[in-house]
């Protein structure tokens, strides 16, 4: 009988967070697994699918802590795919959805090993969804944005100024930091008035949702204590929300 070891890495988006969101495909990989690399923002109890015997690394990366580095992370894939065989690499949302998907297959595909996808809901569309916002509706926004808060340099996307100019949805993943910043482009195209939603675990029974205005969100956020991971959605769609008009009208009230 051969003990040949066949590499082999999937890479698998698990959805926004909650278990029934990963596709019947991303189990299926994960029920074959020998080893599962997991980030931060996927929901532990997916491991459950992998095999008993599996070996399970977390490697995430919350609030600048980095449990192995990026290039780390690359050179373990590999090595354990010579090892063990079949590596699932697991990452929140869709790995190609600033999940540095790619990156983590083009230096396994240096080595000629065998690499597969398997696309995940993104937290982008889906989390505002499941809060009852619609990132397009007819007649409101015919186009969105889908820009991340924070660059490699951990500076604010400057797509995100050209973004503040448009009448489209803005949709901004890891920006909760740079919250304050994000208001501020808005204010300069004389958009104060427009409506903000920040979606905090979206998908789980923790989720929580602050709306708001650009001129009143950092105070809304402050006062509902939003923390990361949060989704922040900009634009009238936010309106939509069967909550904005009284919530915002007692915001008003109450700053009265």
């Amino acid at each position: 009988m051969s003990n040949y070891i066949y590499p082999k890495i999937t890479l698998v988006g698990a959805g926004p967070g909650d278990i029934e969101l990963i596709t019947l495909k991303g189990i299926n990989a994960l029920k074959t697994a020998n080893v599962v690399l997991f980030d931060a923002l996927v929901n532990k109890e997916l491991l459950q699918y992998a095999p008993k015997d599996a070996v399970k690394i977390y490697v995430g990366k919350r609030n600048h802590q980095h449990t192995y580095t990026q290039e780390q992370i690359n050179t373990l894939i590999v090595d354990m795919a010579y090892t063990y065989g079949h590596v699932v690499r697991l990452k929140g949302g869709d790995s190609f959805v600033f999940g540095r998907g790619q990156e983590e297959l083009n230096y396994a595909n240096a080595f000629n090993i065998e690499t597969s996808v398997v696309p995940g809901i993104s937290s982008s569309i889906s989390v505002p969804a499941l809060a009852g916002i619609p990132v397009t509706h007819r007649g409101v926004s015919e186009s969105f944005w889908v820009i991340t808060g924070t660059t490699k340099d951990n500076q604010l996307s400057q797509d995100i100024l050209l973004a503040a100019k448009t009448n489209a949805t803005v949709v901004v993943l890891m920006g909760l930091g740079k919250l304050k910043e994000i208001t501020e482009v808005f204010n300069k195209e004389g958009k104060s008035d427009t409506a903000i939603a920040l979606i905090q675990d979206g998908s789980l029974p923790t989720q929580k949702v602050a709306l708001g205005t650009i001129e009143t969100i950092v105070d809304v956020a402050k006062e509902n204590n939003i923390k990361a991971p949060a989704v922040i959605v900009i634009g009238e769609v936010v309106k939509q929300h069967q909550n904005f008009e009284s919530l915002l009208s007692n915001y008003q009230f109450l700053s009265n």
